[in-house]
């Protein structure tokens, strides 16, 4: 028995006529790193987008259907989007660390929520980036700008940026595609610790790291979700025919 996280129900987004989700129903499930796949222009990145509310920010976006965290705070209409994005956090394809340094870059905003006292902000650092598998590549160096950092490491700040808002879910949108296979191993191994305590649903076009790093998989094509289950039934055995045609390479 699985804890429902987040409850999506005949979800439909379109900009103008252009339909881009067509009524998804779907449950993402507590404490599991739940997997979007699909090819490019199926819908993931919108779907992402409706959850942490940055689809209220797009022109002409219209968006209709219920989606709930918790059991309850319907997101499509009128709903606190302040208060939602604290509860969400996102981490994008490209990195983009504060031009500051690698200590302020976790602390600025922690500061913003009102923690002040040092001891609870190099706590609160130490934390994050030991959570992002960072802490023991950086602990020497917090006073350094962020930017000095790889790629690699950038993001991986990026997350634990994002771990030290304490979001209840965390949204990865293609977060390994510019990776090289260290950092990228790195990033899948923090999200096995990391769905202890939070709800992950991760982004990506790479099927080998949907069947490595995801409990649960999603395949969306032109905008309708066309299978989800368990990841390895999806991968090993399953239901529909465009899947397997998706799984197998032979498209996307």
């Amino acid at each position: 028995m699985h804890n429902t996280k987040i409850r999506v129900r005949n979800l439909r987004l379109s900009f103008g006529k252009k339909e881009v989700l067509n009524g998804i129903d779907l449950d993402i499930y507590e404490n599991r790193v739940v997997g979007l796949m699909g090819p490019s222009a199926s819908g993931k990145s919108s779907f992402i987008s409706v959850i942490n509310g940055m689809i209220n920010f797009e022109d002409h976006a219209h968006f209709e259907g219920q989606v709930h965290i918790d059991g309850f705070g319907e997101l499509c209409g009128k709903t606190d989007h302040v208060a939602l994005r604290k509860r969400v956090g996102t981490v994008f394809a490209t990195p983009i660390p504060l031009p500051r340094s690698i200590f302020e870059n976790i602390a600025f905003g922690a500061r913003l929520k009102g923690v002040t006292k040092r001891s609870d902000l190099n706590a609160l650092v130490e934390e994050s980036l030991k959570k992002a598998f960072l802490w023991d590549e950086v602990k020497n160096r917090l006073s350094e700008s962020a930017l000095k950092l790889s790629g690699g490491q950038q993001q991986r700040l990026c997350l634990a940026r994002t771990l030290a808002l304490k979001p209840d879910v965390i949204l990865l949108d293609e977060p390994c595609s510019g990776l090289d296979p260290i950092s990228t191993a790195k990033i899948e191994e923090a999200l096995s610790e990391l769905k202890m305590d939070h709800t992950i649903i991760l982004v990506s076009n790479n099927t080998k790291q949907i069947a490595r790093a995801s409990d649960f998989v999603a395949f969306f094509y032109m905008g309708r979700l066309v299978e989800f289950g368990p990841t390895v039934k999806v991968f090993t055995n399953p239901e529909q025919k465009l899947t397997e045609d998706y799984v197998l390479g032979k498209f996307g």
